[in-house]
């Protein structure tokens, strides 16, 4: 009897694993700035995303930011949340240009992507 408790754990130990490595990832990879406060809410959202380069993209599909908003329209539906993932070397500008846009389209519920800090301590 044991070995079989054995098996089912290992069977499912296996499938959680499995479900959590086929999590969609719809942004592009980009080095967040950090944010004491951030939490991880990942249910239904449309990620826009300013790369290192100024790349301003939306899942992972490059656009230019003057269609930016109809695009973020078509694929956000009521309720759905809007992320910018701006990597810490992209120009503030663009990504101040990116939520400009938004705002201009009544698109007002929009966040900031960044990363829990890291806690590190100091030798001296």
């Amino acid at each position: 009897m044991i070995p079989l408790i054995d098996v089912v754990f290992l069977l499912l130990v296996f499938f959680i694993y499995a479900m959590l490595s086929m999590v969609v990832h719809r942004g592009f990879k980009v080095d967040l700035p950090q944010a004491s406060t951030s939490e991880l809410d990942r249910k239904e959202y449309v990620s826009i995303t300013v790369d290192k380069d100024n790349r301003i993209l939306l899942n992972k599909e490059e656009l230019p930011l003057e269609s930016l908003s109809e695009e973020v329209k078509k694929k956000a539906r009521k309720g759905v949340k809007i992320f910018i993932n701006g990597d810490k070397e992209a120009d503030l500008g663009v990504v101040i240009s990116v939520l400009d846009t938004l705002r201009k389209d009544a698109i007002k519920e929009v966040y900031f992507e960044t990363q829990p800090v890291e806690h590190t301590t100091i030798e001296k």
